[in-house]
């Protein structure tokens, strides 16, 4: 009897095509191998591997050829000397933070359709499924996603020119912050599957999506049962936070809203925004009722009495900022008022 080569379980073999079609190369190299061809020394290798939100590298043989070139384009920044070391982790830190959430994103809203490949006898696993429409959706989302990159990058030069002319701190600048919160969202959260509470917050993300870059602004993040976004005048964010009630609260399926708004300085840093305006807003949608939009005094200032209506509710404690009197907005109907008093 011929002694026969171990041969790996087809499952296994269809970890290492997947593995293979996603990363583009065979792993071989060792982490010290790894940064040693790419031109870096194990401890800055290791930084940047952190940097990058992976373990650092080890002895098992798990890099190949892409993580050769990853660490070579580092290093060749480092060499030139165009941008400073800390400059060049900060940047590898936040793709790293960034791109892990885009993954994490696309694998999960991919499960559905891996499933449904199974389910009509397309694929005989979810392996299979996930390694065919690998084979099949990366390149073109691949290229999609730089693409979405360059458009966001070209925006955000444009915001920083935009504000270099005003603005020696480039970093800093006077904006609206707006925080859109689901009401009651804790106790539906307890009557809902997770599927159903999956779809909500999708629906309720995308909708809010929708809503703020219509009108110019920007989602900063989203919290599943929030939404914080900014704009670059009252205005614009006191219409968005109107348009998100209308559009997301108002619906059937969706449950009510509340959205508070606050204008003043606000740091722009790591991708997110920083600022007493952003912990206000997220205050003041708190205390608002369900479908109402509530802002501070310098928001109300800012908006035309002949398209809004502002009026002052009683002042109550806000943690971190004492005695408030929130001030609720609507769209103005009827006669022009004046604007607030004392």
């Amino acid at each position: 009897m011929n002694r026969s080569e171990p041969t790996n379980p087809p499952g296994d073999d269809l970890k290492d095509d997947l593995a293979r079609l996603i990363l583009g190369a065979d792993p071989g190299l060792t982490g010290e191998e790894v940064t040693s061809q790419g031109g870096l020394s194990l401890d800055r290798g290791a930084r940047l591997w952190r940097a990058l939100g992976f373990p650092d590298p080890g002895d098992d043989p798990t890099y190949g050829e892409s993580d050769v070139e990853a660490i070579a384009i580092v290093a060749a920044a480092l060499d030139r000397g165009l941008l400073d070391e800390e400059t060049i982790f900060r940047m590898t830190r936040a793709l790293g933070q960034t791109m892990s959430r885009l993954a994490d994103w696309q694998v999960a809203t991919l499960v559905e359709q891996v499933e449904a490949h199974v389910g009509d006898g397309r694929a005989q696993s979810r392996l299979e499924a996930a390694v065919a429409l690998a084979q099949e959706a990366e390149p073109g989302f691949e290229r999609l996603m730089i693409y979405a990159w360059r458009r966001h990058l070209a925006a955000a030069a444009a915001r920083m020119e935009a504000l270099g002319a005003a603005d020696a701190e480039l970093l800093s600048t006077t904006m609206t912050v707006g925080f859109a919160d689901m009401s009651r969202f804790s106790a539906l959260a307890n009557e809902l599957d997770g599927v159903s509470l999956g779809a909500l917050v999708e629906n309720f993300e995308n909708r809010s999506t929708d809503v703020v870059t219509e009108h110019g602004g920007r989602v900063i993040k989203a919290l599943g049962d929030a939404t914080l976004f900014v704009n670059a005048d009252a205005r614009s964010a006191t219409v968005t936070a109107l348009d998100l009630i209308d559009s997301v609260g108002s619906q059937e399926e969706m449950p009510a809203i509340r959205v508070g708004l606050a204008t003043g300085s606000v740091l722009s840093r790591l991708g997110d925004i920083f600022g007493p305006p952003v912990n206000l807003a997220a205050r003041l949608s708190h205390v608002a009722r369900s479908n109402r939009v509530i802002v501070d005094r310098p928001t109300a200032d800012s908006l035309d009495p002949a398209e809004f209506d502002c009026r002052r509710m009683p002042a109550r404690p806000l943690r971190g900022f004492g005695e408030i009197a929130p001030i609720t907005v609507s769209r103005r109907r009827g006669f022009r008022s004046p604007r607030l008093k004392g």
